[in-house]
């Protein structure tokens, strides 16, 4: 039996300080055998005899729901989808999550995935490898509308980002849009407008996301809303999967209703869908948080959350269930 249970596949890979940290504080802990996204009955066995998990974005209903010994959950990350937190309520477990960690990385793709499709980088490295030598015309992000779905830590950053760039106008939509936040972006010389979602999908160029995943964000991004978007604008999504029905993605870059599209987020991950069989869209896998730094980053907040929930001392990160 160990304290801890590690269920991310690449924990401590590039960075022992967090593993070495655990040690030093007396607590025993196992990592992920298999090296790959868990199975729901694979954590309920692996984790059942742990007091706390340091958790990835596997489904935890079967664990929290067989363990009698779990009493930590802290989420490596900024998603809680995957958490049954009315399971946790009824069960005394306390959840924790490491959102400040990501939010840079996060941010620096999401402004990567802007310029590689607007700039069609992957369809012209994919043409000179087969020895086709022509230049593609894009676009810009400065002079261009950029819409932001969620102003949250992510979509504030990605905002900081983008006053370099100088786009020609930031739309906003967030339900619970802080209007302060908004302001900061104005006194910084952004040109930034609160809209709604309808109006943002009909102007924007570039259309971002960066909502957490439930009931009221899943297929947020439909068909319907496809069809009003600018036949050449561009989708970005590095929040989560299911946020954007991918079915209905694909029907809209192969008919052309959207120009582009980027996801590092999946319903299903691996992926290995249709979207696979288009040039005008941009596959990453899930690597959001994969740098070197806020990944030692997002651990070490993750291991000294641990640390005090063993010592009996409030968590710093905790999520009100």
């Amino acid at each position: 039996m160990n304290d801890l249970f590690i269920s991310t596949t690449t924990f401590g890979a590039s960075d022992k300080t967090p593993l070495n940290k655990l040690e030093q504080a007396g607590i025993s802990y196992s990592l992920n055998p298999h090296k790959r996204k868990l199975l729901p009955e694979e954590t309920a066995v692996l984790a059942k005899d742990s007091i706390g998990l340091i958790a990835g974005i596997e489904d935890l209903e079967s664990l929290v729901r067989s363990s009698e010994n779990i009493k930590l959950i802290c989420r490596l990350g900024v998603g809680l989808e995957n958490v049954p937190f009315d399971l946790c309520q009824e069960k005394n477990i306390k959840v924790s999550f490491t959102p400040d960690a990501v939010t840079p990385a996060i941010a620096e793709l999401t402004i990567s995935l802007m310029l590689a499709v607007a700039r069609k980088l992957c369809v012209s490295d994919k043409n000179i490898r087969l020895g086709d030598w022509q230049r593609k015309l894009g676009v810009r992000i400065g002079g261009s509308t950029i819409g932001l779905i969620g102003f949250g830590r992510v979509g504030q950053m990605v905002a900081e980002l983008l006053l370099s760039f100088k786009p020609k106008l930031v739309l906003v939509y967030d339900t619970y849009l802080n209007q302060e936040q908004v302001h900061k972006m104005e006194e910084k010389g952004l040109n930034i407008k609160p809209v709604s979602l309808d109006e943002m999908l009909k102007t924007a160029d570039i259309v971002s996301l960066h909502v957490g995943l439930n009931d009221s964000t899943r297929n947020m991004i439909s068909g319907q809303e496809m069809v009003i978007m600018k036949n050449d604008s561009i989708l970005i999504n590095t929040s989560r999967g299911g946020i954007v029905n991918e079915q209905d993605l694909y029907l809209a870059l192969e008919k052309g209703d959207i120009g582009g599209a980027a996801l590092d987020v999946f319903e299903e991950e691996p992926y290995n869908g249709p979207l696979t069989k288009l040039e005008n869209v941009l596959l990453s896998p899930h690597q959001g948080s994969a740098t070197k730094d806020c990944r030692a980053k997002m651990e070490m907040e993750a291991v000294d959350e641990v640390i005090r929930f063993i010592e009996g001392k409030p968590l710093k990160q905790e999520v009100s269930i």
